[in-house]
């Protein structure tokens, strides 16, 4: 997700390098560029969540809208997703996506250099999870969440992250939240 410059995330000791958390990918590190102002969803986070989804999506089909460093979508495909669709319209930061696929063999990894509110309403496909992590403090999960069922499969979940408290949008419920410094996060269900 694009932000505000906040310090460059760091693992082992690097800046703008995330790792993955579990999987068959576990332990493997991402580097992602610094100069775009990218926040990764930290560890304990995408732990916590991965948790709440049952830590396995064997044969889920997933979008990572806003897909900034690609952790959460990464993070899906070593967990034995189908399918992942990484959305982000920044150029470095779509090489950085396609480097880091290349390098883990992610080859159920599709990467799109496109805006993420023009694909999604244009897109027809429903997938089983969804990941809406855009940029800190923007305001537009609120407009991808205002058309966000006809994207879900019934019982699919949607993974939010922003400033400000979620809150669930007609005909979903939160199923789990949490907060992690400024950051609110919350897992959506759809009824």
């Amino acid at each position: 997700m694009l932000a505000k410059r906040a310090s460059p995330q760091r693992a082992h000791g690097v800046a703008n390098r995330v790792r993955i958390i579990g999987g068959r990918y576990r332990r493997r590190l991402l580097d992602f560029p610094g100069s775009t102002g990218l926040r990764p969803t930290p560890d304990r986070v995408r732990e916590t969540v991965f948790n709440w989804l049952g830590q396995d999506l064997p044969g889920w089909t997933c979008l990572d809208l806003f897909a900034g460093s690609g952790a959460l979508g990464f993070e899906a495909a070593s967990r034995e997703a189908g399918r992942v669709i990484m959305v982000e319209r920044d150029r470095d930061a779509q090489a950085a996506l396609e480097k880091n696929r290349v390098a883990l063999g992610a080859t159920q990894v599709e990467i799109l250099r496109v805006d993420a509110l023009a694909w999604l309403a244009n897109n027809r496909e429903t997938f089983d999870l969804i990941f809406i992590d855009p940029p800190f403090d923007s305001g537009l999960a609120d407009l991808v969440l205002a058309d966000l069922a006809p994207h879900l499969k019934s019982g699919g979940f949607a993974y939010v992250e922003q400033g400000a408290e979620v809150t669930a949008p007609p005909g979903f419920i939160i199923h789990r939240s949490g907060r992690a410094g400024r950051s609110h996060f919350a897992l959506l269900i759809k009824e």
